[in-house]
This record gives C-alpha cells, structure tokens and sequence, in this order.
C-alpha cells in the first residue's frame, strides 16, 4: 500500500493535470474534424474543378495530420514523464528494501547480543 502512496507522490500530477484540458481540446477539435468531413465536391464542371476539390480535401488533411501529430507529441511527452516517474520510484523502492535489510540484520545482531549477554 505505501508503494501505491509513493508513486502517487511521485507523479507530477500538477504538470499532468494542467496539461489534460489542452490535450483534451486538441482531441476534440480533431475528432469533430473528422467527423464533419465530406467527400470532395466538385463545383463547377470538367476535370479543373475536381482536381481544386481534391487539392482542398487533401490540405484539410494536412492540417488534420498536424494536429493529431501535435496531439500524439503531447501525449508521448506526458507518456515520458510518467516514465521518469516510475523509474524514480524503482530506484527508492530499491533503497528502501536495501534500507530494510541492513536495519533488519542491525536487529537480529542487537537479538543475538542481548540473548548472549
């Protein structure tokens, strides 16, 4: 349980939490995109016209990809500091339970002295 208490101290939930709502914005505007996206339509007539249509299509798809690569950069950065986060908590863990054993063998000799005295 105090692994759990650790690592929840551990974790820069301020960065976490300050950094949700703009994450959270930037899905949103990316899932509304997609899903209000139509086929291109071609105004006018002749192979001109379809061609505009597709050359718009393919810049809102553009723009699209920049924001869910901007998206998927914030995410990986929040990723990286929950990484950092739990290797920290490794290591202390590492020197607690190495903290433990010492104070546990300092126990067992000061048993051992007070049974043989």
């Amino acid at each position: 349980m105090a692994n759990w208490i650790t690592a929840f101290r551990v974790i820069p939930w301020a960065e976490l939490i300050a950094a949700a709502p703009t994450v959270v914005k930037g899905a949103q505007k990316l899932w509304a995109a997609v899903k209000k996206q139509d086929a291109p339509r071609a105004t006018g007539h002749g192979p001109e016209a379809g061609q505009r249509a597709l050359e718009a299509q393919i810049e809102e798809l553009r723009k699209e990809l920049t924001a869910a690569s901007e998206l998927v950069t914030r995410l990986a950065e929040q990723n990286g500091r929950l990484i950092e986060a739990v290797d920290v908590l490794r290591v202390r863990t590492r020197l607690l339970l190495v903290v433990f054993f010492i104070m546990a063998a300092a126990v067992v000799g000061l048993a051992i002295l007070a049974v043989v005295r």
